[in-house]
């Protein structure tokens, strides 16, 4: 039998590799730069998790998560989102109890939806989020909002627009949800099954439906902003107060809800039209959620966050990334005493700090000189048998040509002095 990955899995091959490490270096860097320190949580969490923090009336939990029993028959679930396995390490380990209230973190890695496969979204997919605890605060949401925009300016995407709109506090959450049954109870029999459920658990998840999306009374849905408490209101337009100022181009969204249930006051998207993603993509979004530790069983603690499908990244980094660099020795050894003393040089090469491989495949010079030009080798080290007698080696560097006899005690200060400090060696 061939097998094959599980439909909607992808194998990362070491000539892509690099480029996701360069993805990965990029995001780490910007989170060094806004003071975000990473979390690693489980991959898996109890199905539990989910359904009280995401909400069971979404499409994530009713019909894309990986769920199985363990040995004792407990319901685990691959994670589908970062946030919810955040909170609950937030809580469980006290991380409100910290000398610094606003807890900044980040984390990439994989995530599992059961969902059909397509070009940039896989069924084990990897995400990059972040999340900020402790703080309810419109000067937060905007630093957010900064950092998700830094992300995609930094990746070079083209014509990138933010759009946001606020879900408002609980009152005005409550006021809402009255509205919206008021407005589709009429037509509540038109709608599809899905819809009639979320009518009563979570009518806002209508807004978010793909079967009704066209339906007309979708257009003339209630909006948000009109049903704003007054601390709602002025949390919000501090928050477009403080990209007016910051210089942030966005569009106030009324449509704008996000897809999973725990999100509260200001929502948030990016929206790009370059052709690399094709027009009118949602590369990544967020919002605040300020009753999610509490539902989990922490204190009363307001957050935010966003996150970014990492493989839509990718297609935004596009296939102009820097080659990766070169080795610093490739060592080609001509016979079996070659052999020996080439394993020794590397092993002492490497301890040195410094890179290197060696042909392991008994060829000719030929054939190792096209290795050394595939690892893009600065220096060819060549060891024969004259080699071994006299105790030296040849070292060639591929980029001038020049080709050198050095001494074995002197390998290590002549590979030094030939880069100049340009290489910080230990």
């Amino acid at each position: 039998m061939a097998y094959k990955a599980p439909r909607g899995t992808v194998d990362i091959l070491p000539a892509q590799s690099g480029k996701w490490q360069e993805l990965e270096q990029l995001l780490r860097t910007i989170c060094a730069n806004y003071n975000v320190k990473e979390i690693r949580t489980p991959i898996f969490e109890h199905t539990e998790l989910f359904n009280r923090a995401v909400g069971d009336t979404t499409d994530v939990v009713s019909k894309e998560m990986y769920t199985f029993e363990d040995r004792k028959g407990r319901s685990m679930t691959l994670r589908p989102e970062g946030t919810a396995g955040i909170a609950r390490a937030y809580v469980e380990n006290k991380l409100y109890g910290m000398p610094e209230k606003l807890q900044k973190v980040y984390y990439m890695g994989p995530m599992f939806r059961y969902e059909r496969p397509q070009n940039g979204r896989q069924r084990e997919f990897h995400q990059f989020g972040v999340e900020m605890l402790g703080v309810e605060s419109p000067y937060v949401d905007v630093e957010c909002m900064l950092m998700a925009v830094t992300v995609v300016k930094a990746l070079g995407l083209k014509n990138i627009q933010l759009h946001i709109n606020t879900l408002g506090d609980q009152e005005s959450r409550d006021a809402y949800r009255e509205a919206l049954q008021n407005h589709f109870q009429p037509v509540l029999n038109e709608l599809c099954h899905d819809c009639q459920v979320r009518y009563e658990k979570n009518p806002l998840r209508i807004l978010d439906c793909k079967v009704d999306k066209n339906h007309p009374m979708m257009k003339t849905a209630p909006k948000t902003i009109d049903y704003l408490t007054d601390n709602a209101k002025a949390h919000f337009e501090k928050v477009c107060a403080l990209l007016d100022d910051l210089e942030i181009d966005y569009v106030v969204d009324p449509n704008l809800v996000r897809g999973l249930d725990y999100y509260s006051h200001t929502v948030f998207e990016i929206i790009s039209d370059d052709p690399k993603l094709g027009a009118g993509s949602t590369v990544g979004g967020g919002g605040r959620y300020n009753g999610l530790v509490e539902e989990l069983g922490g204190p009363q603690t307001p957050g935010v966050g966003f996150a970014f499908g990492m493989e839509r990244l990718m297609i935004a980094l596009g296939d102009d990334h820097k080659d990766e660099e070169g080795l610093d020795v490739y060592i080609m050894p001509l016979g079996s005493e070659a052999k020996d003393l080439a394993m020794q040089i590397m092993t002492m090469l490497r301890a040195n700090g410094f890179t290197c491989d060696m042909d392991q495949c008994d060829r000719g010079l030929k054939g190792q000189f096209k290795s050394a030009d595939r690892f893009h080798a600065h220096f060819s080290m060549i060891i024969g048998d004259e080699e071994v007698q006299k105790e030296v080696v040849n070292m060639k560097c591929n980029h001038t040509k020049e080709q050198v006899e050095v001494p074995l005690e002197n390998i290590v200060e002549f590979i030094e002095n030939h880069y100049e400090g340009d290489h910080d060696h230990e």
